[in-house]
């Protein structure tokens, strides 16, 4: 393996560990203490409720919560960070502020935590990006977190009022937003390679190197335009 690229999955690795390790301690920390830490989610409308955009998606109710979130907050930051290193850091900072900024404005008048927001903003920002960019790499990305993660989109629904579906929508439709503006942002992998391009234009070839650029009717219309030229008198 290249080193280039054992040190991009070792980065990917940290990265996304990083993250869980951060998630993880400060539970523990609320048990040693014994602090749910639960004041510091959002509460919508209110300015005090303000500090849950950065703190709820660190904090969790129980270890039942946090492990139902762990798993797939790592498997979607390393799936993002390797595959789309372009747009990785910038994409997971917009989709946890703008989340966390939208429940605040207008889901329901308690304390949210949790990452799950996050996470589906992340899924959704996988999903769409392959619907998007509609390369292999990416479609074949969003098939895959679509058949693991296809349960997920019950957690739209207000189905349980101790969930914050709100969330959970807030997320999704970020992780729309944050996929189509980072649409643009090829990755390396990604770029076409024209198996034509050559600058020796002295080289040569037995079909046109245009041949399946053009149509029929418009190969035709250029041998009939030279054909006039060529018997054309002066």
């Amino acid at each position: 393996m290249p080193e280039q690229s054992r040190q991009h999955i070792q980065n990917t690795i940290k990265f996304a560990g990083i993250c869980i390790l951060l998630l993880w301690s400060i539970h523990i920390l609320g048990f040693i203490t014994g602090n749910s830490f639960a004041q510091y989610g959002i509460y919508p409308r209110k300015l005090e409720g303000l500090i849950g955009i950065i703190t709820a998606p660190l904090i969790h109710g129980d270890i039942e919560h946090l492990f139902s979130n762990s798993f797939p907050f790592f498997v979607l930051t390393g799936v993002i960070y390797f595959f789309y290193p372009k747009v990785a850091i910038p994409s997971f900072i917009f989709i946890y502020l703008i989340t966390g900024f939208i429940v605040w404005l207008f889901a329901r008048p308690i304390h949210h935590i949790g990452a799950s927001g996050v996470v589906y903003g992340l899924l959704s920002f996988v999903l769409f990006t392959g619907i998007f960019r509609r390369n292999l790499k990416s479609i074949a990305l969003a098939l895959s977190v679509t058949v693991l993660y296809s349960g997920y989109f019950y957690g739209l629904l207000p189905l349980d009022e101790k969930i914050s579906w709100e969330s959970h929508l807030f997320g999704a439709l970020v992780g729309v937003l944050i996929a189509y503006l980072f649409k643009g942002q090829i990755e390396d992998d990604e770029l076409r390679i024209d198996p034509w391009a050559n600058d020796d234009v002295t080289e040569e070839y037995f079909l046109p190197r245009d041949i399946f650029d053009k149509t029929k009717n418009e190969r035709n219309r250029e041998q009939q335009s030279s054909w006039e030229q060529n018997n054309t008198n002066y």
